[in-house]
């Protein structure tokens, strides 16, 4: 039997003033990255996982904002793996491995850790869903991240991916991302 995948909610509303201050002179997520938009790096990735999708890009004020509507817009999916649009370089493998987690119900939270760094995206399971929707402001998903962990519901799950954790918020960032790829030969 088949059962059903957890959705890929990409946040794209943020307004981006960290890369404007470090000089930028383009939205972060339409900065150029090897000749494409960062945005569009983060769903070349979504969508080579093969796993369902939703581009929360309406504005919101906060990222609690962006995910509860993210959330709303999807109620009936059977999770969500919350990914931050200005991650261009996470693998789909990634991807699939945190949806796996909740699929196999390992846990109703799950993030990748690269080297013992925290990451993105950050899963989810349908439990976690009036949660979600409670959300607004500025923080994210952390209080719901630490709720379900507290209760032993929640796994890092250990991945080989840099692209958890290479996020593109300064100039800086992006060069770095841009030296990653490089090396990757792509």
């Amino acid at each position: 039997m088949h059962l059903p995948s957890p959705t890929v909610l990409i946040l794209a509303s943020g307004r981006g003033e960290r890369f404007a201050a470090s000089g930028g002179t383009v939205h972060k997520l339409q900065a150029l990255l090897a000749g494409k938009p960062v945005l569009q790096h983060t769903l070349d990735a979504v969508r080579a996982s093969g796993l369902p999708w939703h581009v929360e890009d309406a504005g919101h004020p906060g990222m609690g904002d962006s995910i509860a509507a993210a959330v709303r817009h999807t109620a009936d999916a059977a999770g969500w793996l919350v990914l931050p649009g200005d991650l261009p370089l996470v693998q789909p493998a990634t991807l699939q491995a945190l949806a796996q987690v909740l699929v196999q119900q390992q846990a109703v939270v799950a993030w990748p850790e690269f080297r013992g760094e925290r990451g993105h995206p950050v899963a989810f399971g349908p439990q976690c869903r009036a949660d979600l929707l409670a959300l607004s402001g500025e923080k994210g998903a952390a209080p719901v991240v630490r709720q379900w962990a507290g209760q032993g519901r929640g796994l890092a799950v250990p991945v080989e991916d840099e692209g958890v954790v290479t996020d593109v918020d300064t100039l800086d960032a992006l060069r770095h991302a841009e030296a990653l790829l490089a090396a990757r030969g792509r």
